[in-house]
């Protein structure tokens, strides 16, 4: 990284770490949940969180971008050329996108370097690594590679996230992670209205807890969901 990028970077982490914070109503009871799927639980380790179909891996990697954004932490997402969020929804869930790092990698070797580089700072709460690309191969990283990352995401505390395209009964991106979790969608009870949804996570293998748990939150779904 050139001493001008890196100067620019530390420009936008200190700006990120002084922005004013505020949560929207709907995700407020997402975020900030003393739970199993929260930021604390998630420092040091490396996640994977998959699923196929209706899945809401989106909606649940939001609600940490949240947290982490609600403590000052910056946070960096780093994703394929296919895949990527909807900037509108995440704006509207009360992300702050002027201080989030977004990373397009051309594969998941350059998606792996950045990712280092950026767990390197000592800057990043959170670090997301966006491998659902509709339609592409399935993602491989090295188990020394992995290694490296989670050494330095428990050094440095702070936690990654890899969101993944696979049925629950596929194989885990290797032996170093330490939870993986799928995210579902159902609709919420209760007179919550049209956009009324409930996030379901489900440990699929946790190491730390042990499989099986699972954690319920009310969300508000985006315009357009049906």
């Amino acid at each position: 990284m050139s001493d001008r990028s890196s100067a620019a970077l530390r420009a936008f982490l200190e700006n990120a770490r002084g922005r004013p914070f505020a949560l929207s109503e709907g995700v407020a009871r997402v975020e900030g949940r003393a739970g199993k799927w929260a930021l604390d639980e998630l420092v040091g380790r490396l996640t994977e969180l998959s699923g196929l179909g209706a899945v809401a891996s989106l909606t649940a990697a939001t609600a940490l971008v949240l947290e982490a954004q609600g403590r000052g932490e910056p946070v960096a997402w780093i994703g394929l050329p296919p895949a990527s969020f909807y900037p509108p929804d995440l704006d509207e869930a009360g992300v702050d996108l002027d201080a989030l790092v977004v990373v397009r990698a051309p594969d998941v070797t350059a998606m792996v370097r950045a990712a280092d580089r950026l767990l390197r700072s000592a800057s990043f709460g959170l670090v997301v690594l966006d491998l659902s690309a509709p339609g592409a191969p399935a993602p491989e990283i090295p188990i020394a590679v992995q290694g490296r990352l989670v050494g330095l995401a428990q050094h440095h505390d702070a936690a990654i996230v890899a969101l993944t395209e696979k049925p629950r009964d596929a194989a885990s991106l290797g032996s170093m992670v330490s939870l993986r979790a799928e995210a579902m969608r159902e609709r919420a009870g209760g007179g919550a209205g049209p956009r009324g949804w409930r996030l379901a996570v489900r440990a699929v293998k946790d190491k730390r807890r042990g499989p099986g748990w699972s954690e319920l939150a009310d969300v508000v779904g985006p315009d357009g969901l049906p």
